[in-house]
């Protein structure tokens, strides 16, 4: 019995020692795990920081083998200490990349945040290995490469963020596998392709994928994710029509969409949407009206729809928004009055209805806005009177009400906005003088005031704008002298006074103005001499036309390195050129005009290559520039300078009967076998010629003999009034002749044509317009002669197969440059602009660089700068021509240039298709020229950006049509990634862009 006792008491013992023993070891256990995984994360985290540079690991120097990585910095772990549950490295200015990180080390991380670094290299596809990740934030480091399809394992994930980073390639399909995520924020990456299937994201709240290359359509399906309360997608070239069911979308806040190439019309189901506050569709192609039911939105604070194409009135149900923080609407075609209550709660910033047909008065609620910063209504017909209409704006930097129908004085308030740097009223019907209170305006840096009908002197008080750097107010009924202290004005780039009633002398002050670029006081009563202008050394436009001035024309202008334009034509200047002027190599326009100058003129592209319109009427000029004779020799004898003397009067005679018909030109014999009697008698006939510096009879007959009286052999070209013919005179040198027909159904008209071209070459000289050397009018032969370019003409090198495939598309989009070029030079560095009416392939010529040269100015019309709108003709009353029409013939041109052919009804079929029919369906590449290789690398960019530029030219509308300005400056900077896959976009994408 005892024994028995004892066994039993053993027994419990035993139990009791065997059941401590073995919690003893499972926690021996648990803890030495637990130790095993902190060491093997630590260890994988060490390790990554000695693969960053030196500065990141000093960074990191929390991160040590002494001390467990629970207590490094930007490392958090779970509860127990055991496993590392988030790695927060934000703005550690760490710099290396991800791939020596062992993403299998660290099986419970939820959170990998390593943004605002400059981190690069790829996203490595093991980070799939991180199965309960469910942040994963890398924005705004320098990652590379395409986002790895293995980021569709992480299941748990609920934000990617990956914006501001260097990514390529598609949206991985397996993106849509991410069931939980709530934000994907791929934005600003050069990403492109189309959006892939992720209807199935239901829990999705935020879509980010602004500023990449994406395209396609918008996909339906987008209106079914019903938790969205964020969609950015701006800056891409999406196209197509927003889907109807967006408006399902009734928990968004913001929806951005500009700079896309959406077209079509606002859905109406946007009306829906009650809680937006930020609704950007600017920069896109919508058109018709604007919904009346997006009046429902009366939580906009943001509303953008500027730049599209719009029309109509804006929804009544605005006048009663009075919450906007920034309304812009410019640049449509909107009619109809202004919202009248837009800044009645005082939130007002920004707003802009600039570039429509708003009439009526300016809202109401703007004359207390005090919040706004920036205004712009200019462009179109508001009306009122500007003295009462504005008031003080302590905020305000920017405004423009040009070229409305504003009237009233110029208010002093505008010098109780502190903050003003630009205030533009020009092109209204202003009266009044300029308040000298303008000068305590302590920020102001451009004041353009021009084309108005303001009276009064210019005050001196401007003096104190320090910051100034635009003063423009040319064009109204100023009267006194000009204000020495605008010599303080040391920032002054431009200075237009012209046009006005200036008298006086010029300010010697005015010299001092070190970064003046353009001087215009034309047109005004300015007396005496001409200042030094020593100082200027940034001057590229000086123009002192039509005063009064006089004495020699300074030396000192001479110092002046970057003159580009030089008018001092129309007043009483005298002596001669200063001989200095030979080293202004950059001047290339000059007009020296109706003055009292003598002797020869500078050696210098500027005035060897001026028409002769702009060195006439002096005392006497010689020099080698048309229209001029050659300037004595120093060997001379009485008898040859008293025959010269002679001729040279003869010569002024002539010139003014020719004057009387619109062409200065020296006298053309007609055969070298006349009698001097004969010859005597031709001159009183008025057959004229100007060509180069040589003898007039001398190279007429050289022509005349190298094409054999213009034999057909010699042949290059046949057009309506004109043939073309190649002729090579006997100083080697070759040129292009062009021949008006003897025989003609219209003289008046092609005499006309011809004068016509030669005015209008004579006042254009640009690398990418053929070179005019001389012109010949004569009873028998009359012709011009231009430089020879050896490439031919556009027309012929594409019907030329052989030829063709050598024009490779390098040389294609070279020769689309060099004809934008010269049409900007043309509409927009010309004064006044010339259009030219017969932009073609036939007139497009190139030289062995592949440099194009327009050419055949017959038809071309040199805009009067009198007229407002610039439309009318100069001599020819009420004949409206505009810039327009040369920019629909440089469409037609491109689409000709990369089709290899004309497009013919092409264009008209694409147009009416209203993107359904199968040609707007046909893909860009199906349409380019066959007889190429596909465009690669950065050329298919360019060749993309020409079709969308031709599409744009060829609009059906005049008004829709961009000007050469807007296409030279989409040249300068693209916006189209270069990626190859952008190149699979329809004609009817390109065509709504």
């Amino acid at each position: 019995m005892v024994f028995a006792k004892l066994s039993l008491i053993h027994l419990i013992l035993i139990s009791f020692l065997s059941l401590h023993l073995s919690k003893l070891f499972t926690h021996s256990s648990s803890f030495a795990f637990a130790a095993a995984n902190q060491n093997r994360e630590a260890s994988a985290l060490f390790e990554w920081k000695l693969s960053l540079d030196n500065q990141s690991q000093a960074s990191l120097s929390s991160w040590t083998t002494r001390a467990s990585p629970c207590t490094w910095e930007g490392i958090f772990c779970d509860e127990s200490n055991s496993s590392v549950i988030s790695i927060d490295v934000t703005n550690f200015g760490l710099k290396g990349t991800l791939h020596t990180l062992n993403f299998s080390s660290f099986p419970k991380l939820q959170v990998l945040n390593v943004s605002d670094n400059s981190f690069s290299g790829t996203i490595p596809h093991q980070i799939a290995n991180l199965s309960t990740l469910t942040h994963l934030v890398m924005n705004d480091n320098a990652f590379n490469g395409s986002i790895p399809k293995e980021i569709g394992e992480l299941r748990s994930l609920e934000q990617l963020v990956l914006y501001e980073n260097q990514l390529s390639g598609t949206i991985p399909p397996a993106i849509g596998m991410l069931v939980n995520i709530i934000e994907i924020d791929l934005a600003h990456n050069s990403i492109y392709g189309t959006i892939p299937f992720i209807r199935n994201l239901t829990n999705l709240q935020h879509l980010g994928l602004s500023n990449n290359s994406l395209f396609g359509h918008i996909p339906p399906y987008i209106g079914d994710m019903l938790n969205l309360n964020a969609l950015e997608i701006d800056f891409n070239a999406f196209s197509g029509s927003l889907p109807e069911n967006i408006g399902n979308l009734t928990k968004l806040n913001i929806l951005e969409l500009n700079r896309n190439m959406i077209s079509g019309s606002i859905p109406s189901s946007i009306g829906n949407m009650v809680n937006l506050e930020i609704l950007d569709l600017s920069r896109n192609n919508f058109s018709g009206v604007v919904p009346s039911i997006l009046g429902n939105l009366t939580k906009l604070n943001i509303f953008l729809l500027f730049s599209n194409k719009l029309q109509g009135r804006l929804p009544p149900a605005m006048n009663n928004f009075t919450n906007f923080v920034n309304l812009q609407v410019g640049y449509n075609s909107l009619t109809g009055p202004l919202p009248q209550q837009i800044c009645l709660d005082g939130l007002l910033i920004a707003f802009s209805c600039n570039n429509n047909y708003f009439t009526g008065p300016v809202p109401k609620s703007l004359k207390n806005c005090s919040s706004l910063t920036r205004l712009r209504l200019d462009e179109n017909q508001l009306i009122g009177n500007i003295s009462d209409d504005f008031g003080v704006y302590p905020n305000l930097e920017y405004i423009d009400l040009s070229s409305n129908n504003f009237y009233g004085h110029i208010s002093p308030n505008w010098a109780k906005c502190h903050n003003l740097t630009s205030l533009k009223i020009q092109n209204n019907n202003l009266s009044g003088d300029i308040p000298p209170e303008l000068g305590q305006a302590p920020k102001l840096q451009q004041i353009a005031l021009s084309f108005n009908h303001i009276t009064g002197k210019i005050p001196n008080q401007l003096g104190n704008l320090i910051l100034l750097f635009d003063l423009s107010i040319s064009g109204n009924e100023l009267s006194g002298n000009i204000p020495p202290e605008i010599g303080a004005l040391s920032r002054l780039q431009f200075l237009n006074l012209g046009a006005n009633k200036l008298g006086g002398p010029i300010p010697t002050q005015v010299g001092e103005l070190p970064s003046l670029v353009q001087l215009n006081f034309s047109n005004n009563k300015l007396t005496e001499t001409i200042p030094s202008f020593n100082q200027l050394q940034s001057l590229q436009y000086l123009d002192l036309s039509w005063n009064f001035l006089n004495g020699e024309i300074p030396a000192a202008l001479a110092s002046m390195k970057k003159l580009i334009t030089l008018n001092l034509s129309h007043n009483y200047l005298s002596g001669v050129i200063p001989s200095s002027f030979k080293d202004m190599v950059s001047l290339t326009n000059v007009n020296i005009s109706n003055n009292q100058l003598e002797g020869p003129i500078p050696n210098i592209q500027g005035f060897l290559n001026a028409p002769f319109d702009a060195l006439k009427n002096n005392k006497g000029l010689c020099g080698n520039a048309s229209g001029l004779v050659p300037c004595p020799k120093l060997s001379d004898n009485p008898r040859g300078k008293t025959k010269r003397k002679f001729v040279m009067l003869t010569l002024g005679a002539l010139f003014l009967a020719v004057f009387m018909v619109g062409v200065s030109l020296y006298v053309c014999y007609r055969t070298t076998t006349k009698t001097k009697k004969e010859e005597a008698k031709e001159e009183k006939t008025q057959d004229h010629f100007a060509i180069w510096s040589y003898d007039g009879k001398l190279v007429y007959e050289n022509i005349i003999e190298a094409t054999e009286g213009f034999d057909d052999k010699y042949l290059i070209g046949e057009g309506g009034s004109a043939s073309v013919y190649k002729a090579k005179l006997p100083t080697g040198q070759t040129v292009a002749v062009k021949k008006l027909h003897e025989v003609s159904t219209d003289e008046t008209l092609d005499l006309k044509a011809f004068t016509t071209e030669v005015k209008a070459l004579a006042e254009i000289k640009h690398r990418n317009i053929v070179k005019s050397l001389g012109y010949c009018l004569h009873p028998r032969f009359s012709f011009l002669v231009y430089e020879f370019l050896e490439g031919g003409s556009v027309d012929k090198l594409l019907n030329n197969d052989t030829r063709a495939t050598m024009f490779d598309w390098e040389r294609r989009v070279k020769v689309v440059k060099g004809v934008a070029n010269a049409l900007y030079h043309m509409h927009h560095g010309c004064f006044p602009p010339i259009v030219h009416r017969d932009i073609s392939s036939k007139n497009v010529l190139i030289d062995l660089d592949s440099e194009a040269h327009i050419s055949d100015f017959g038809t071309a019309k040199i805009l009067n700068p009198d007229s407002r709108n610039l439309t009318a003709f100069a001599g020819t009353y009420g004949m409206e021509v505009n810039e327009k029409c040369d920019v629909f013939s440089f469409g037609v041109l491109c689409l000709e240039i990369i089709m290899g052919k004309h497009p013919g009804d092409f264009i008209s079929s694409l147009f009416s298709s209203s993107g359904t029919s199968s040609v707007s369906n046909l893909l860009l590449k199906d349409v380019l020229d066959q007889r190429l290789p596909q465009p690669v690398n950065l050329i298919v960019e360019e060749v993309i950006m020409i079709a969308k530029i031709a599409f744009a030219c060829s609009s059906e509308s005049p008004r829709l049509r961009p000007s050469m300005e807007q296409v030279h400056n989409e040249f300068l900077m693209p916006t189209l990634s270069s990626m190859d896959p952008l190149f699979m976009l329809t004609l009817g994408q390109l065509v709504n862009n």
